[in-house]
């Protein structure tokens, strides 16, 4: 009876004794090689790709403002008119000059060959014409600086004149953008001048809507560095065909370029303890630590800076349930993600998420 008694104990001690001895199950991953991620980040701002502001040729009344604000404007359009009643007079009276030089010269070649006239005489008359044509013409010319024109298609800005206001070629009437196209500038430091290029690719963040992602084309870059801040002025261009954007925005500039290169592995196999992180990984079929520094994190994934080799069998399931030196068994081996391809754009340098 007593043996019988004590022979379930002995059993379940047998029983934990089996169950302490088990292989843990595990699953691994070999680690994958990722360059560290280097954020360059600026601030930049839009202006037009053709911008022009307006004045008038001449000084005068005006008579009339055909604009109004945001209004698309064809080239030569007239977009305001000055009192041009003298101007119109100067035009109808050199025409006069004009008609009256004309028929006098007729009148001498008509009887030229009669012997009535000297070659001097008609030489006279042929430079009377065209000093009368050259009066004409400058006079249309003065009519034509009554009207302030559009010099290239484009959106007007606000008037900056009324009906009756008086101006002078230094009056400012308004603005004109062509803005279906934006440059966007902004200074990168002079650390980032081999990063940069021409062509390069850049993402700009609008401030008025960070939300979205802007892509820029890299169009020029500045030729010095200057002396005081050094950085470098760097020119991109965006498409605007949505009109979206407006000239003077800002807009956050971020280039992403890659730096160094460390093994990374998934964020679920980096352990804490009392002096730092650490990794599990698999040799001879027992659990091996592997102490670790983070070097950065991208993608769902740590870079890691440690004795860690290509070929090593990191544990990234089970952590919790291996102690050094601890037999294991691998259950599976977890797929490594494929390399992610850096494309290198330009601007400043900051390490990615520590």
């Amino acid at each position: 009876m007593a043996c019988a008694s004590f022979l379930p104990i002995g059993c379940t001690a047998e029983q934990d004794a089996s169950a302490d001895a088990a292989p843990t199950p595990v699953l691994v991953e070999k680690p994958v090689a990722l360059a560290e991620q280097k954020i360059v980040e600026a601030i930049g701002t839009a202006r037009a790709i053709v911008s022009a502001q307006l004045y008038a040729e001449a000084a005068g009344a005006v008579e009339s403002v055909h604009f109004s604000t945001g209004d698309y404007v064809r080239k030569g359009a007239p977009l305001v008119e000055l009192d041009a009643r003298r101007e119109r007079v100067a035009v109808e009276l050199a025409q006069v000059r004009v008609k009256e030089a004309q028929q006098l010269l007729d009148r001498y070649r008509r009887i030229e060959d009669t012997g009535a006239l000297s070659a001097s005489q008609i030489e006279e008359g042929e430079t009377a014409l065209q000093s009368a044509q050259l009066e004409l013409r400058q006079a249309k010319v003065a009519l034509e600086d009554r009207t302030v024109r559009a010099p290239f298609s484009g959106y007007t800005g606000v008037p900056q004149v009324d009906q009756g206001d008086r101006v002078t070629p230094t009056t400012l009437i308004g603005r004109l953008d062509r803005r279906d196209r934006l440059f966007v500038d902004f200074d990168a430091p002079e650390t980032a001048f081999e990063q940069l290029r021409k062509r390069s690719i850049v993402e700009l963040h609008p401030y008025s809507r960070p939300e979205i992602s802007v892509t820029a084309e890299v169009r020029g870059i500045d030729t010095a560095v200057a002396d005081d801040a050094r950085t470098f002025t760097v020119r991109t261009v965006i498409d605007n065909g949505e009109d979206a954007f407006r000239p003077g925005m800002s807009f956050g500039v971020k280039i992403r370029a890659p730096g160094r290169t460390y093994p990374s592995v998934p964020e679920a196999a980096v352990v804490w303890g009392g002096d730092g992180p650490y990794l599990w990984t698999v040799r001879d079929h027992a659990a091996k630590r592997v102490s670790i520094s983070i070097a950065g994190r991208r993608d769902g994934r740590v870079l890691v800076d440690g004795a860690l080799s290509s070929g090593s069998a990191v544990i990234v399931r089970g952590v919790q349930k291996v102690r050094e030196g601890q037999e294991v068994k691998l259950v599976g081996r977890k797929p490594a993600p494929p390399t992610i391809v850096e494309q290198s754009g330009s601007n400043t340098t900051a390490s990615a998420g520590q």
